[in-house]
């Protein structure tokens, strides 16, 4: 396993990580993507340890905190091995006191999670959604004290614009308090918009991404094809209300590139689609899931190889999209510098 600083801060993060979304399933969204127990999750803590992968990402909505639950579980007696991630912010309840990241929700968020957990520290935890309600000072300082007490070790955030980062990082710097070390963001072939604002304000503030959703909310399987209905056992059938939206044509467009450098390096789609990403700027840990143990193996692959210049060159010309603007003014006219961030 390949591992890479969590933006400018020291620590390390495994190239892929695990996303335990499926783990304690229930409901609409998360019964969908799967429903794993505590038995299976250990298994499965138990392969991606094997494989170097120690980090795992969940958060307290997943499953109204089955997941932290039944992650929890899953590494008891090696807590020492593993680094937590987890996430607070979005609703919990119909309560006014049981959404967003005011100084009194935040303490309790984090007490409730670590108690899930089974643990007495979170290694990064991230607010799941800007809060507009409550002044960033207030969420800092929280975070702050949160971290001195020693119950949080990093912090960063997921779902933000671009804005609510660097307002952010201003009181930070300004208080002295705890930066933000990390974006987790919604990225793949078929979904590039975090490259046209976030990537370069990662790249010029030290945050690393940890990517969400890799395969495009379950598009680049390899089982979604032109001309053929979604197949039956496809998740998208209940789940593609809640995600991100795809145009039909660039998705098979994608696919078609796909299928081609699978065939190429031997690899799966998506294999392919995976090892594109940790390709990009900025990227400091690609999240995978997985419902069982096969397809947990098979995203593994997805590293130890890399995609030749040429390859990169055709997934990019396949997934590329017009820069929202300001943006795309600078893309098209000679004499100015690319917002498209640079190879590697």
């Amino acid at each position: 396993m390949e591992y890479r600083r969590l933006g400018a801060s020291g620590l390390r993060v495994p190239a892929l990580s695990f996303g335990a979304g499926t783990f304690g399933g229930s409901g609409p969204l998360f019964g969908a993507w799967g429903n794993t127990d505590v038995t299976e999750a250990r298994r499965m803590v138990d392969i991606c340890l094997e494989a170097g992968v120690n980090l795992f990402d969940t958060a307290d909505v997943y499953s109204a905190g089955a997941s932290e639950e039944v992650l929890g579980q899953a590494i008891k007696g090696r807590r020492g091995d593993v680094l937590i991630s987890t996430k607070t912010g979005l609703p919990m309840g119909d309560g006014p006191a049981e959404w967003g990241t005011s100084s009194a929700r935040l303490v309790t968020s984090v007490d409730a999670a670590l108690r899930r957990l089974g643990t007495d520290y979170i290694d990064l935890l991230q607010l799941h959604a800007f809060d507009a309600t409550t002044p960033v000072e207030e969420v800092l300082s929280t975070l702050d004290r949160l971290v001195t007490s020693g119950k949080l070790r990093y912090v960063g955030v997921s779902n933000f614009a671009g804005w609510q980062i660097m307002k952010s990082l201003a009181a930070a710097e300004k208080h002295g308090w705890p930066r933000y070390v990390a974006n987790q963001v919604y990225y793949s072939l078929v979904g590039r918009d975090y490259e046209w604002d976030l990537m370069p304000l990662g790249l010029d503030q030290g945050i690393g991404a940890m990517v969400w959703s890799p395969l495009g909310w379950g598009r680049l399987t390899g089982k979604i094809r032109r001309g053929s209905p979604l197949p039956k056992e496809s998740r998208l059938h209940e789940t593609a209300a809640f995600g991100p939206p795809v145009d039909e044509e660039r998705l098979y467009r994608v696919v078609d590139a796909l299928d081609v450098i699978a065939e190429e390096t031997g690899k799966t789609v998506p294999q392919v689609a995976l090892n594109w990403l940790l390709s990009r700027p900025t990227v400091s840990s690609v999240i995978i899931g997985a419902r069982n143990e096969e397809q947990l193996r098979q995203n593994l692959g997805a590293i130890g190889w890399t995609l030749t210049a040429e390859q990169i060159a055709a997934l990019d010309a396949a997934s590329v999209t017009d820069a929202a603007y300001p943006h795309f003014p600078y893309y098209r006219q000679e004499g100015f510098a690319r917002l498209s961030p640079p190879a590697v």
